[in-house]
């Protein structure tokens, strides 16, 4: 058995005590469990418990102990054409001395604020932003965000592409046969996206909130057969408008260190670079960026041994790359428009608060 990572206790029995997560262990179980919904995030509790070999009752109970405790949720990612015309932009803010938390949590209040975390290195607090349009992505970028009280300096970066996305990262603790019993379960995205009727509109919310809902669950929260429920969701999950997605923290899971990685990338070989970064291991957000930058890497590693090698080693195979900034994640205030506090969800998404106005 490999030795726990960095700020992680190795208990009887197997079980990792993610730092700053809880005091109780996640056990060996659990992280099956995780992993196994990050492939199948719709899966049954029948299917579940086949491919992990426990019975549907106790897979139920892990779930909803994980829950209990802040540490996971499944939800539904809306594709962002959907609430916003714009594009997210990567904002790094720089704040006065000892501001960092209170300027950090100030702005994960932002209506716009996808992603927020306290960082060293190139700032004090990373921003992932997506405003309602261009025009209030500019009011956002040169107003708001400078203008709030203990900002220093702001620098922003307008992703033009997602080449990897975090609901795409697996924890790798699943064998192939596994992996296909589940994946059998996926409905994938093939269709075109389009504008949302009412009641799809209805079901989006439903599914944001919870992704595993069944069909029968939201027939009757919506007042409409199964069968139009299940067309419903099924043509919702087909052309992409919703991607079910597992919310857990990184920590939790035993990964001790995130970072988002700049890099500048000589012309011609960004496809190439983006390409091999969207494979890695550690990649949960890869995308490409007009700025300063032409390439964000937002990465997740075990222990700083395994961040040193993915710099020093595997990004000086890949061919263009210049300059390289690393700015290291402290504590994470917000992910996908959700609150955390010490590794744990502490609130529900806001990013559908745009839907219908």
């Amino acid at each position: 058995m490999s030795a726990p990572p960095p700020g992680a206790q190795r208990h009887a029995g197997g079980a990792l005590t993610p730092a700053g997560a809880d005091e109780e262990p996640l056990e060996e179980a659990d992280l099956d469990l995780v992993a196994a919904l990050q492939v199948s995030p719709r899966a049954s509790l029948a299917v579940l418990g086949d491919v992990l070999h426990a019975s549907p009752t106790t897979v139920g109970r892990r779930i909803a102990r994980l829950q209990a405790r802040g540490l996971l949720r499944v939800v539904g990612q809306v594709d962002w054409s959907l609430i916003s015309s714009s594009h997210p932009h990567h904002v790094w803010v720089t704040t006065a001395p000892g501001a960092a938390r209170d300027v950090g949590e100030r702005l994960a209040r932002l209506p716009e604020a996808q992603f927020a975390a306290l960082t060293t290195g190139r700032s004090d607090v990373h921003l992932t932003v997506q405003a309602r349009s261009r025009r209030e992505a500019g009011h956002l970028l040169t107003e708001t965000v400078p203008r709030t009280a203990g900002v220093v300096a702001t620098h922003s970066e307008l992703v033009l592409r997602a080449r990897s996305k975090a609901d795409e990262w697996r924890l790798p603790r699943l064998g192939a046969d596994q992996v296909a019993a589940l994946r059998a379960e996926v409905v994938d995205a093939d269709g075109p996206l389009r504008a949302l009727g009412p009641l799809e509109r209805s079901a989006v919310r439903l599914l944001h909130v919870d992704a595993r809902l069944s069909t029968a669950e939201v027939s009757r929260a919506l007042s409409v057969s199964r069968s139009t429920a299940h067309r419903t969701v099924t043509g919702l999950l087909r052309r992409g408008a919703v991607r079910p997605r597992v919310e857990v923290e990184p920590s939790a899971l035993g990964f001790a260190l995130e970072v988002i990685v700049a890099l500048q990338v000589r012309p011609g070989s960004t496809a190439a670079v983006t390409d091999a970064l969207a494979r890695h291991r550690s990649a949960r957000y890869v995308s490409v960026v007009a700025g300063s930058s032409s390439v964000i890497h937002q990465g997740v590693f075990r222990h700083e041994e395994d961040l040193a090698s993915f710099l020093e080693e595997e990004l000086s195979e890949l061919p263009g790359i210049g300059d390289v900034v690393v700015s290291v994640v402290v504590d994470v205030l917000q992910r996908y428009w959700t609150p955390r506090r010490d590794g744990r969800i502490t609130g529900t998404s806001r990013a559908l608060d745009w839907l219908d106005s």
